[in-house]
């Protein structure tokens, strides 16, 4: 099999909420592949540091400042791309958010906004994004799902609840737009060392003991840990993969766990 099934040369992918983290590690393995990438952010600021980020790393990223959620700005972006940068070949829904709230704390519009921006967010880019794809007859699209589509945790009810949704939403859509030749897939992180995370991974934490004894690897994912899967699903290796959730979890999601004695 030749590695050109891989490349990415000449391709354009709009990654969103890749300032930071695990979309910023995503949209760096996808330029290494070759692609183009272009970034948003609703902070200019954060943007720009973020350009300057890639640049450091050998890396042009073109940023726009738009947020998700708004599909006027969207729609008006998404056409200024299409005229100022070329066809948007591939699309990364990674922008999201996380609040752990119980239950009965959490207030409507808690729970309202952490739907809008990981649920709806994606249903907006794709949408507008997707109607350039289905003149084309071509493009990639992948959500960033998550573990809690699949299992459940205390706190997090509404982002499972819209990452649950977004499992389904990037199903349906594989469905309803392959014969556009458009794969639609989804890739589901498991639990990575990022700094948000940095507080809690480290030894003797109880979170930190409990992520090394369930999942299989016995480690924390790294950001790079991300980009083979990233690379896979926006490439020609993947033409015939759609409506796919591809766990990168280090095997959580294969096992029960360790029984106590071992």
């Amino acid at each position: 099999m030749s590695l050109s099934l891989f490349d990415l040369t000449g391709k354009r992918a709009l990654i969103t909420g890749a300032t930071h983290g695990l979309g910023m590690s995503m949209a760096t393995g996808l330029a290494n592949a070759g692609a183009q990438i272009i970034i948003n952010d609703i902070s200019g600021d954060k943007l720009d540091s973020a350009i300057e980020e890639y640049a450091r790393n050998g890396i042009k990223a073109t940023g726009y400042v738009f947020d998700v959620t708004d599909e006027f700005m969207v729609s008006e972006t998404v056409e200024i791309i299409e005229k100022e940068i070329g066809p948007i070949d591939i699309l990364v829904n990674n922008a999201g958010i996380i609040k752990r709230i119980p239950v009965v704390d959490m207030e409507v519009s808690d729970w309202e906004q952490v739907i809008r921006i990981d649920l709806t967010g994606p249903f907006i880019m794709s949408k507008q994004v997707g109607k350039y794809m289905i003149e084309r007859k071509a493009g990639k699209i992948i959500n960033i799902c998550s573990m809690m589509s699949e299992v459940g945790r205390e706190t997090v009810s509404a982002y499972a609840a819209a990452k649950g949704g977004l499992k389904m939403f990037t199903k349906n859509l594989a469905t309803e737009w392959a014969k556009f030749n458009i794969q639609v897939n989804g890739i589901g992180p498991g639990y990575f060392a990022t700094t948000q995370t940095a507080p809690i991974r480290v030894d003797g934490h109880p979170f930190n003991d409990f992520i090394i004894s369930r999942t299989p690897a016995e480690r924390w994912g790294e950001p790079g840990d991300l980009q083979g899967a990233t690379i896979f699903l926006s490439s020609k290796a993947s033409d015939f993969v759609s409506g796919h959730i591809l766990y990168v979890d280090g095997g959580i999601l294969a096992t029960l766990g360790k029984a106590a004695n071992e």
